[in-house]
């Protein structure tokens, strides 16, 4: 995505170092409370399903491609902080969290069906641990843009991973890619973050401030969804279904 940091120097000068505080802050809260109903649309949606035994079958039978269909979308995420209006930039955030809530909604009825308990601990350790490594991103000093490749390279050795254990079917394996998966992503969530904020930095002044909100907020919704699908894949294996 094109930053323009011309724009930080531009507006800086005419701005106070507490207004811009006082933004970046009001920016991430919108950041933050676009992915939290993000979160909470996708539950609904998945509880919605829940009570329809044929959703929940076409859900399963087309997860092929609304798996690709998510991957489309996440490749061109950046595309909404130049879409014409933000009506558009809505419709593709909202398009692509009820994508999420049709891909897992079949995984997490049948594992609220065996025990709710177990999704609520995993929802509320993916919450935690979501919040804490979020709060470092924010935080830290360390520029942490050097991770990027890393990070790319550590998702394609997990996704061929777990394509290899559809044809092996082994539990250890699901076990320690799911194990895996939930470091990168703490690591993907922090290093998110931190380009989030830097979102705004460098593009301060820009009239569109919610198409970057919302961007943020898909990036963040991906890693938090991931993050719970694999905790809860854990608790399922540690418990033995």
């Amino acid at each position: 995505m094109a930053l323009n940091p011309n724009r930080y120097r531009a507006v800086a000068g005419s701005v106070s170092r507490e207004e811009i505080d006082a933004g970046l802050r009001s920016y991430m809260l919108r950041v933050y409370n676009y992915m939290a109903l993000g979160v909470a649309f996708t539950g609904v949606l998945i509880f919605a399903m829940a009570s329809s035994l044929p959703a929940l079958q076409l859900a399963y039978d087309l997860k092929w491609v609304v798996f690709i269909a998510l991957i489309g979308m996440g490749f061109f995420s950046h595309k909404i902080v130049s879409m014409r209006s933000t009506a558009a930039a809505h419709a593709f955030y909202w398009t692509y969290c009820a994508l999420w809530g049709v891909l897992i909604a079949p995984m997490v009825v049948a594992y609220l069906s065996i025990d709710p308990g177990m999704v609520a601990r995993a929802f509320l350790i993916t919450t935690g641990m979501f919040a804490g490594v979020s709060l470092i991103g924010y935080t830290t000093k360390r520029d942490m843009s050097g991770f990027a490749g890393f990070f790319t390279m550590a998702i394609i050795g997990l996704l061929i991973a777990m394509v290899a254990n559809l044809f092996l079917g082994s539990t250890m394996l699901s076990l320690g890619i799911s194990c895996g998966v939930v470091l990168v992503f703490a690591g993907i969530t922090a290093y998110e973050t931190q380009m989030i904020k830097n979102m705004y930095v460098e593009n301060l002044g820009d009239s569109q401030v919610t198409k970057f909100a919302l961007f943020g907020a898909l990036m963040l919704y991906g890693s938090f969804v991931t993050l719970f699908i694999h905790i809860l894949n854990i608790l399922a294996i540690l418990r033995g279904e």
